[in-house]
């Protein structure tokens, strides 16, 4: 009964051992990925910023600009691609919303963004663009993969349409949260005009006549929880630039934007809280559950053996018996 026991339990030693690398090394890097119908909002403030006048063309100190970034996940345009792609593939369609303190708009920036929904490496398909017009990323934008490294990656930037560096500056504390600290700096760069304006009449095009051109630069900042490669926090020192042309009036420059823009206070509880949540989850299959599973194994190993060799050990001699006493008759 002993050896029968002892069989199973090695049996089930065996099991755990094999099933803790399978958990963390085929079922994780399978079961980790974006869902396609995500729908997110963030966002985002710039205090005491100088914005464009576009009625006098003048720039001005205003008390807040606020941006609304949305991301949105498109079901049926990931299934269509997938059926290509052969693999599973997220579409993000995105909005960037920029308005004044008063509320109006002041711009408004639609992107497309199709990628791996598990590496999040981007997929090259139809529709991949910014603003209209076909883009071509390579790298990551808005999120960084699972397991984040500490290493630079490649971030694409939607307003000068290319993939640049973001660095690795080392790991912090974020309430509560061990993060990545990652920095990227773009230089002047001329970049395209949005192509909704503020002012009707006011167009991309109206804008070229006149010579005019659009610059812009940015230190763009990230904290990265690095199991779930989702930023906990998020800001950056935006500057944007009219210069030259007719339409300032012969001044060589005017300031079009300028500000620390920051996540709004509420968001960043939010988004702390979720990060939170997610880790624990991915934290499970790539630790708790692989090493849990080969603690297991080696308890049952180790009561296998316990068992086997105690079935084993050989017996003692056998009891003495009473020597029978003999009986007289008469």
């Amino acid at each position: 009964m002993r050896r029968k026991t002892s069989l199973v339990l090695l049996a089930l030693a065996v099991f755990c051992a094999a099933l803790a690398p399978l958990v963390r090394w085929y079922a994780f890097p399978r079961l980790a990925k974006i869902p396609a119908n995500e729908y997110q909002t963030m966002v985002l403030e710039a205090k005491n910023a100088t914005l464009l006048d576009y009625g006098t063309m003048t720039a001005r100190t205003v008390p807040k600009v606020t941006i609304v970034q949305t991301l949105k996940g498109d079901v049926a345009a990931s299934e269509k691609i997938e059926k290509t792609a052969d693999r599973d593939v997220v579409v993000w369609d995105g909005l960037s919303y920029i308005q004044g303190p008063d509320g109006k708009m002041v711009s408004r920036v639609p992107e497309r963004y199709i990628f791996d929904a598990h590496t999040q490496e981007p997929v090259h398909a139809t529709g991949e663009s910014v603003d209209g017009d076909p883009v071509r990323r390579e790298g990551i934008e808005f999120k960084w993969p699972f397991l984040t490294e500490k290493r630079d990656y490649e971030y694409f930037d939607a307003q000068t349409r290319t993939s640049n560096p973001i660095h690795y500056k080392g790991t912090q504390d974020f309430r509560g949260v061990k993060v990545y600290y990652f920095e990227q700096t773009i230089p002047w760069t001329k970049v395209a005009m949005p192509k909704t304006m503020p002012v009707a009449g006011i167009t991309p095009e109206t804008v070229a006549r006149t010579g005019t051109t659009r610059w812009y630069t940015t230190v763009r900042k990230f904290w990265v929880e690095p199991l779930t490669g989702a930023p906990v926090y998020g800001e950056e020192i935006h500057q944007e630039e009219l210069r030259g042309g007719t339409l300032l009036g012969g001044r060589a420059k005017v300031t079009a934007f300028a500000g620390d823009v920051k996540m709004r206070e509420d968001y960043v509880e939010h988004t702390v809280a979720l990060v939170k949540h997610n880790r624990t989850l991915v934290l499970l299959m790539t630790s708790s559950v692989p090493w849990g599973c080969l603690t297991l194994g080696a308890l049952l190993l180790a009561l296998s053996l316990w068992l086997e060799a105690r079935g084993r050990r050989p017996a003692g001699p056998p009891p003495a018996r009473a020597p029978e006493r003999e009986t007289v008759t008469a």
